[in-house]
């Protein structure tokens, strides 16, 4: 077990890394946050020579992997973060230093058990891409199919798993604290994205998952995930058919190309309401350097190492609440949240939804570039804090996802109005989900599968009482030595001034 001096070294590095790039001012900047961070955040760069421009790619990419997937979802907000951090972030998509080539190759053939020239005829050492995790490589089978391989760094589970220690570590501390703090869940937000971050870096389950999705989305023709090659992928390799389309993130060359960045926009629209809401199981990194445009039109998706699921009951309830936001029902909206409990049964349905209605109102009917984000993620804040909401960590993916998502078709088309292109969509799936026919087919099987389970449950319930909701049960949290209060005040301050800078960064992204 790491001890408490290292973790506090690590968080007072980090801290002190992004101060050295200036990358602390958007942090001092940004009203929402607190003004103790602001303070820390003041603390952290006294003594450093700072850049006349904040180097936020810089500050990140040295501060290692975990830090690096921040950036990345950072970077399809310029509505959050402006113009000028947004392109310095871009270069994390795809842009960073790859692992030298004989490292790259002896990790192909121990992962796929055969030298190389004996799985490939082509393999090409310069990687197409190299980012924060993996890197990838085109390459020719030796059947003649071309494709890119994409394999793990060297060493890169160690790194991801020193971070996350501290992590936990800091998220232990913070949420001693109490109130908001604890509110917020710090311990399991850092335990769910464990989870995530252990799942991308398995490259067979991420092969799974493309495979999984790529069957579910052929409702969704416009939307295209390439195909596995099954022979040639292992836990540290993957190998998939390769794509010849343009990035994203290359705007200038896809209306070079003639693509209508308005019908790519809601291409990418509908094929994540169809992940989230229809299916249960969406693409949870679809930043523009994951997304390509065909020839053809299609948008095509790459890296299914970060996938989401929720449940049948939190999709209806997730529809419902964008339903309603979008057509002003805030009442339904409020009673939902009651419903799920998400918020506290002691509150007044009618308050929150008026609560609701101060946020939703002035937005509404409006394109995305007029609206105000900070505004609106401040009262959307005032609502979860005067209500008591906790913080649910089960959908902090999906919120994320949904987040960068807005970000991509923005970029696309400035004008797009995402409640509008979406209210078809939800407006057709609750009439078909939550309609007449499927209320009495879901009446027959719920019938007829409480009356086979109702010999086991007569057994076990004594012992188990399943909780209500549709929230999944939490992830397993590791036990954590707590740091007693030292006599000496001076480590006593510094303890703390180095978690706060860390933990200030970390809920930033993700609360």
């Amino acid at each position: 077990m790491t001890s408490a001096p290292v973790h506090l070294w690590r968080l007072l590095k980090w801290g002190r890394t992004l101060a050295r790039h200036g990358a602390l001012r958007g942090i001092e900047a940004d009203p929402l946050t607190p003004p103790n961070v602001k303070r820390i955040a003041r603390i952290a760069r006294l003594g450093t020579r700072q850049p006349d421009r904040p180097d936020y790619a810089s500050a990140l990419q040295d501060i290692g992997p975990a830090a690096i997937k921040l950036g990345q979802a950072l970077a399809t907000r310029p509505d959050l973060v402006g113009e000028a951090a947004a392109e310095n972030l871009l270069r994390l998509q795809d842009d960073l230093p790859p692992a030298p080539f004989p490292e790259i190759k002896r990790a192909i053939e121990k992962a796929l058990e055969a030298p190389l020239d004996q799985l490939f005829a082509e393999f090409e050492e310069t990687p197409v891409g190299a980012a924060s995790i993996a890197q990838v490589h085109r390459a020719v089978t030796i059947e003649g199919r071309q494709v890119a391989v994409k394999v793990l760094r060297p060493g890169i589970e160690e790194v991801f798993e020193e971070a996350i220690e501290t992590y936990e570590w800091a998220a232990a501390h913070v949420e001693t604290l109490g109130g908001e703090a604890e509110r917020l869940r710090p311990r399991q937000v850092i335990a769910y994205f464990k989870q995530w971050t252990r799942r991308e870096l398995d490259l067979q389950r991420e092969a799974a998952s493309a495979s999984e999705l790529r069957d579910n989305m052929v409702a969704e023709p416009g939307f295209f995930i390439p195909e596995v090659d099954w022979s040639r992928t292992a836990r540290r390799v993957l190998t998939m058919d390769w794509i010849d389309g343009i990035k994203l993130t290359k705007r200038d060359e896809l209306i070079a190309a003639g693509h209508d960045l308005k019908e790519l926009s809601g291409i990418l629209v509908r094929g994540f309401l169809r992940q989230a809401v229809v299916d249960g199981f969406f693409h949870a990194d679809l930043h523009q350097g994951n997304l390509f445009a065909l020839p053809d039109g299609r948008l095509a998706a790459v890296d299914f190492g970060i996938m989401g699921r929720i449940n049948r009951q939190a999709r209806l309830w997730l529809a419902e609440i964008l339903y309603g936001l979008i057509t002003g029902n805030y009442m339904r909206v409020a009673e939902i949240h009651f419903e799920a409990q998400y918020v506290p049964s002691h509150h007044n349905v009618e308050e929150f939804a008026t609560a609701l209605r101060a946020v939703g109102e002035p937005i509404r009917g409006l394109p995305v570039k007029e609206i105000s984000v900070g505004r609106m993620l401040e009262g959307l804040f005032a609502i979860t804090r005067d209500f008591d909401m906790a913080t649910q960590p089960h959908l902090l993916l999906l919120q994320k996802t949904m987040v960068m998502e807005e970000g991509v078709a923005t970029a696309l088309d400035p004008d797009i109005n995402m409640w509008e292109a979406a209210e078809p969509f939800l407006k057709e799936w609750i009439r078909g989900e939550l309609g007449p026919e499927a209320a009495i087919a879901d009446r027959i099987h719920e019938t007829l599968d409480a009356v086979r389970k109702l010999p086991d449950l007569i057994k076990r319930i004594d012992a188990y009482y399943p909780a209500p909701g549709a929230a999944p049960p939490g992830p397993p949290l590791p036990e954590v030595q707590l740091i007693e209060r030292p006599r000496g005040f001076g480590y006593f301050l510094t303890a703390i001034i180095a978690g706060a800078i860390g933990a200030a960064g970390m809920f930033w992204w993700l609360g």
